[in-house]
C-alpha cells in the first residue's frame, strides 16, 4: 500500500487506515484478528483507536493482538483522549486528566509510547495553552511520537496549530486533524480543510463511506445485519438516509456501474485522493468488508467521473467562506 507523510512532518502512514470504533463492542476478538492481519497483509500501518471505545476495550483488544499478532514496529498505533462519559461533561481537555488518560492508554495497549496521540474534542471550559501544553509533555517523556487533534472547528485548529508553531523548540507541532469527511460530509471543506493544508497537518478522514450510507446498502431497506438496524448505531445512521443523501448516492452507484466496480470503492477513492487527505480510516465490521475496501488501492477515478461527483455533492459556500467577490 502506498505510504504518505502525515501533514507536514516525517511520519510516514498507510494512505488508508484501519479504525476501530466497533472493537470489543460489535467486533469481537475473532474478528478483530482478522482484520488487523488482513489490513497488515496488504501493507497497511495506520491503526486509530480511543480511550473511549468500548470504555477502552478497543485499546486493550488492540494491545493483546499485536503483542500476539503483528510486530510493534509494523504499525503506527494513534489513540485519542479527552472524550468522558460523565452525565454534565463530554469533554474534558485539562492536563490532569489528558496526561491520566495516555497513561492509561498505554496500559492498555501494551506499548511505551503511541505514535500519534490526538485530543479527542475541543474543551471549551479548558485554557488551550493547557491542553496543548499536555501534547508536549506527552512528547517531551517520550510517551507520544507526533500529536494531533480530532473535531475541532476551523478557528480552533487554526488557533491551536499557530500556538504549537509559534515556540517550534518548545512546542510539538500539531501532525494531524482527524475530521468526518465523505460525500455526505464535506462541512470540513469550508475552514477546516484549508486551515489544515496551510498550517501543515494531514487529514484523517473518518466515516469516509457516510457511515456505511455509500455502499449502497441502504439505497432500498435497512438491512437487519447492519448499523442502520442497530439500537445503539441506528441514531449514527439515519442523518444520512434523507433525500438529499439518496441522491448522492444514486449517483455513486450510476458511477460504479460505469466502471464496473462497487459503490464502495468509488466513494473512497473519491475521498482518498481529495487534497489534503492523508488516509481515510475505515471501520469495518469484518475482514471480508475491510478487503473490499483496501481493493480501492489499484483504482483512480477518470476526472469526469471526480468532477460529476464534487458537482452532485457540492456543499454551499457563502459569505465569508469564499472570496467575497465570488458573490
Amino acid at each position: 500500500m502506498e505510504q504518505r507523510h502525515l501533514g507536514r512532518t516525517g511520519l510516514r502512514v498507510s494512505r488508508l487506515g484501519l479504525g476501530t470504533l466497533t472493537w470489543a463492542r460489535d467486533t469481537d476478538d475473532r474478528d478483530a484478528a482478522d482484520q488487523l492481519k488482513t489490513f497488515w497483509e496488504a501493507g497497511g500501518t495506520l491503526v486509530d483507536t480511543a480511550d473511549v471505545y468500548a470504555d477502552g476495550g478497543a485499546e486493550y483488544l488492540l494491545g493483546r493482538l499485536v503483542e500476539g499478532m503483528v510486530p510493534r514496529r509494523d504499525l503506527v498505533i494513534a489513540t485519542k483522549a479527552g472524550s468522558v462519559l460523565e452525565a454534565d461533561r463530554r469533554v474534558d481537555g485539562s492536563r490532569r486528566h489528558l496526561l491520566a488518560a495516555l497513561d492509561d492508554s498505554l496500559e492498555r495497549l501494551g506499548t511505551d509510547y503511541v505514535d500519534l496521540w490526538q485530543v479527542h474534542a475541543f474543551d471549551p471550559h479548558t485554557p488551550l495553552e493547557e491542553t496543548l501544553q499536555a501534547l508536549d509533555i506527552a512528547v517531551s517523556s517520550g510517551r507520544a511520537r507526533y500529536v494531533g487533534v480530532a473535531n475541532f472547528s476551523g478557528w480552533q485548529l487554526a488557533k491551536a496549530a499557530t500556538w504549537q508553531l509559534a515556540a517550534p523548540t518548545v512546542r510539538a507541532r500539531l501532525a494531524s486533524a482527524q475530521m468526518e469527511y465523505s460525500l455526505l460530509q464535506r462541512g470540513v471543506e469550508r475552514e477546516v480543510l484549508p486551515a489544515a493544508r496551510d498550517l501543515g497537518l494531514g487529514l484523517l478522514p473518518s466515516s469516509p463511506l457516510g457511515r456505511g450510507v455509500l455502499t449502497g446498502k441502504y439505497r432500498h431497506a435497512t438491512p437487519p445485519d447492519s448499523r442502520g438496524a442497530s439500537e445503539h448505531l441506528a441514531p449514527f445512521v439515519a442523518p444520512y438516509l434523507d433525500e438529499a443523501a439518496g441522491r448522492i448516492v444514486d449517483a455513486v452507484a450510476t458511477a460504479a456501474d460505469g466502471l464496473a466496480v462497487t459503490p464502495l470503492q468509488v466513494a473512497l477513492c473519491w475521498l482518498r485522493d481529495r487534497p489534503g487527505v492523508t488516509a481515510p480510516l475505515l471501520g469495518a465490521r469484518t475482514a471480508q468488508q475491510l478487503r473490499a475496501a483496501l481493493s480501492v488501492e489499484t483504482l483512480s477515478l477518470p476526472d469526469e467521473i471526480r468532477r460529476a461527483l464534487d458537482d452532485v455533492s457540492a456543499p454551499v459556500h457563502r459569505y465569508p467562506d469564499h472570496d467575497w467577490s465570488t458573490l
